[in-house]
């Protein structure tokens, strides 16, 4: 991620506003993140600490979490040591990605001390470690002891003194314009690195990012020359020392930059873009995975009634002979009077078919039994293999719509751009009989939720209201509850996609009005990004559903095709 030093020392800046502040909370809301509510100058701040491997920062949250009913151990230490402290300073070694903040306490003897907690922002090895006045560790979030490191190496036990992380990189800080230059064109002579990589893996607490979007700010080539590394150089010690500063997005990260909107900015303004940014990421994370999880279950059906499928057609392939057998058993009837099977050493007999010009046909047998046994057993055959067929090929039917059924979950999971949306999915196949060996069905799941059905789109098109749904669910809801039966009906044809209903009041719309409601329905289907999409529509009153059908499939007659370009149409209003 693009928290780097540079963007912890303008959080440090901004921090200051807690200075003084006293701790009246702290919370562990999992076992990578710490809150602080901190009162001071008459305000309330809620200081966040994250120290997960892809999230890790620190910065002031006004986005509430859930805390465990019992608070982890490391938790309740923080608390008796630190709840009614004030802070006295909060600070950084150099450019390094570690934050201080030292709070003044009372003992038990009502002695004034200090207690000062690190928190190390490096990615999977972040860390929070409070330390006593002597820079003892008290306690850590995460520990780790090896009595086999050496005495340059790092412990983070209780009782052990507390040693910065070493680390090879040089701190800019400590160099004067003309080392900083000699030194990246040294590196450059050495290596085939651009300037954003010598910087990056040179100079602590410089993020390849920033030094890419500093160098888009100044107009620079990332080549490494004199005149490139004297404004780089002026840049990065501007922003280290500006208190003007303001972070915005980049290249679907973040960055930090001078202000040069106003002569002020917004105070906390990086603190909260940051809370903004990872609340964001963390909302499409959940998305992406419940997503992902709901994709996982439809996917394990998928699977299950694809073999079940497989098996239909190889009890469908093994009823191809069942005509054979018929023929087979109504030959030896006809000829029963001159063939006896138990007198012939063949096991099978040569007969006319009069079925096929009177060739001549060999029929197997068991000698063991009579002309008239073997044609019954032929019978047999025929009729089981006959009821048989008749079946698995409704088990086909069935399988066939459910397939299809899946396939119109997989699309609207596809689209789905919000928990909402990925919610109202997650309740559709929890009350789906194809689901029962995921979900356990109960009278409270059965109920409608009618506010999500209601979540459909509603249009504006030629002053009539179109209708469009966003799941199967809403579909139904939509063409059989809504709809009255002179209402026009769309949907793409053998498509996956949205039931549409054109709100007619009565009236005949024009052709251009259908042609319109035809494209938003080609709009909202899994042929969206096609140029000509074939679209049906008809009356409502030409469309019903089956008994015990899956949601959202319908059977419509009377239906006209049109094949139009699919748009999303105008003065869309999603009702929330």
């Amino acid at each position: 991620m693009a928290f780097d030093g540079l963007i912890l020392n303008s959080i440090i800046k901004e921090l200051k506003v807690l200075i003084n502040g006293k701790v009246n909370r702290i919370y562990e809301p999992n076992k990578n993140e710490l809150i602080f509510s901190i009162y001071s100058n008459k305000v309330t701040y809620a200081l966040n600490i994250d120290i997960s491997a892809n999230n890790y920062r620190l910065n002031l949250t006004t986005k509430e979490k859930s805390n465990p009913y019992v608070a982890p151990n490391f938790c309740m230490l923080l608390r008796k040591h630190l709840i009614g402290s004030k802070i006295n300073k909060i600070y950084m070694n150099n450019l390094e990605r570690i934050a201080f903040i030292d709070f003044e306490c009372f003992n038990e003897m009502n002695d004034k001390i200090t207690r000062t907690l690190a928190i190390e922002l490096m990615g999977k090895y972040s860390n929070v470690i409070l330390l006593n006045q002597d820079k003892i560790i008290i306690d850590a979030l995460k520990k780790f002891d090896n009595e086999n490191l050496d005495s340059s190496s790092r412990n983070i036990m209780p009782a052990r003194k507390y040693i910065l992380p070493n680390s090879s990189k040089k701190d800019i800080l400590n160099f004067s314009e003309k080392d900083f230059i000699n030194f990246c064109i040294e590196k450059s002579n050495n290596t085939s690195y651009t300037l954003d990589n010598i910087i990056s893996s040179n100079f602590t607490g410089i993020s390849k990012l920033f030094v890419q979007s500093a160098l888009e700010e100044l107009k620079l080539s990332n080549t490494v020359t004199n005149s490139s590394l004297i404004e780089l150089y002026s840049y990065i010690l501007n922003i280290i020392n500006s208190n003007n500063l303001i972070c915005k997005e980049y290249k679907n990260n973040y960055t930090i930059c001078l202000n040069l909107i106003s002569e002020s900015k917004e105070p906390l303004q990086i603190n909260f873009f940051l809370d903004d940014f990872y609340f964001s990421k963390y909302q499409k994370d959940i998305l992406i995975n419940y997503r992902n999880n709901l994709l996982k279950i439809i996917n394990v059906t998928l699977d299950k009634i694809t073999r079940k499928l497989d098996n239909i057609d190889r009890k469908i392939s093994a009823c191809k002979d069942l005509e054979k057998y018929k023929t087979f058993g109504e030959l030896l009837i006809a000829n029963i009077y001159r063939i006896d099977t138990k007198k012939t050493s063949n096991k099978f007999v040569e007969v006319e078919n009069y079925y096929d010009n009177n060739s001549i046909i060999q029929i197997p047998i068991d000698n063991d039994l009579t002309t008239s046994q073997n044609a019954e057993k032929y019978y047999k055959k025929y009729n089981k293999l006959k009821n048989t067929l008749e079946i698995v090929k409704i088990q086909k039917k069935d399988s066939e719509k459910e397939l299809d059924y899946l396939g119109s979950l997989i699309y609207e999971l596809d689209n789905a751009n919000n928990l909402d949306s990925v919610n109202e999915i997650y309740n559709e196949i929890s009350e789906n009989i194809l689901f029962n060996d995921t979900f356990k069905s109960s009278k409270n799941n059965k109920k409608e939720n009618i506010s999500s059905i209601e979540n459909y789109l509603r249009l504006k098109i030629d002053n009539y209201t179109v209708l469009v749904g966003k799941n199967n669910r809403q579909n139904d809801y939509l063409t059989m509850k809504v709809a009255s039966d002179n209402d026009y009906w769309f949907h793409a044809k053998e498509i996956h996609g949205s039931h549409v209903i054109l709100r007619c009041n009565g009236d005949t719309p024009k052709t251009e009005t259908i042609i319109k409601c035809a494209q938003i329905a080609a709009y909202y289907s899994k042929a969206k990004f096609s140029s000509n999409v074939p679209v049906d529509y008809t009356l409502r009153k030409y469309v019903k559903k089956p008994n015990g059908a899956s949601p959202g499939y319908v059977i419509y007659t009377n239906q006209k095709t049109i094949n139009v370009e699919p748009s999303s149409g105008i003065s869309i209003n999603e009702n929330n």
